[in-house]
């Protein structure tokens, strides 16, 4: 019972978080922190930026769920942890290294989903300023972006 337990804390987390990052990109990040966030709708040059500080919104508490669970036999919570860290993993990979290409391991795809998102992105960095913002989400696209890939092969 207590490994369906733990996967079922992991797997909710990992999918509370695509909601989670959802409304933290809209009313954090394009509102009261757009000072930090906005230097990732502009060019620029160098590997980091500000924007990256937001990855301790969520490290800190996954850090924390995980210490804590672990110190106090808490193994859901544990779960929770390494649920959340799961998700800032594929963040990474998805935002970081395959529609931004700070690392340059995948460059072409010929799968719709990821078509998807990189447009749905594309979308979202259309506007370079705080306000008129769409496409939130990273793992979730609007069905709309995801029918136009399909409809490209």
């Amino acid at each position: 019972m207590s490994i369906l337990i733990n996967t079922i804390s992991l797997v909710a987390a990992f999918c509370a978080m695509e909601i989670v990052a959802w409304a933290s990109h809209k009313y954090i990040m394009h509102g009261f922190g757009w000072e930090i966030h906005k230097d990732h709708h502009v060019p620029h040059d160098g590997m980091f930026q500000r924007n990256d500080l937001f990855f301790l919104l969520f490290a800190i508490p996954a850090f924390l769920a995980v210490f804590y669970g672990a110190s106090n036999g808490l193994t859901w919570l544990t779960s929770l942890g390494f649920g959340i860290s799961a998700y800032g993993f594929c963040y990474f990979l998805v935002h970081d290294v395959f529609i931004h290409q700070r690392f340059p391991w995948f460059k072409r795809t010929d799968n719709a989903y990821f078509r998807a998102i990189r447009k749905a992105h594309k979308i979202h960095h259309k506007s370079q300023y705080k306000e008129d913002g769409e496409c939130f989400g990273m793992l979730f696209v609007p069905f709309k972006y995801f029918r136009e890939a399909r409809q490209v092969n």
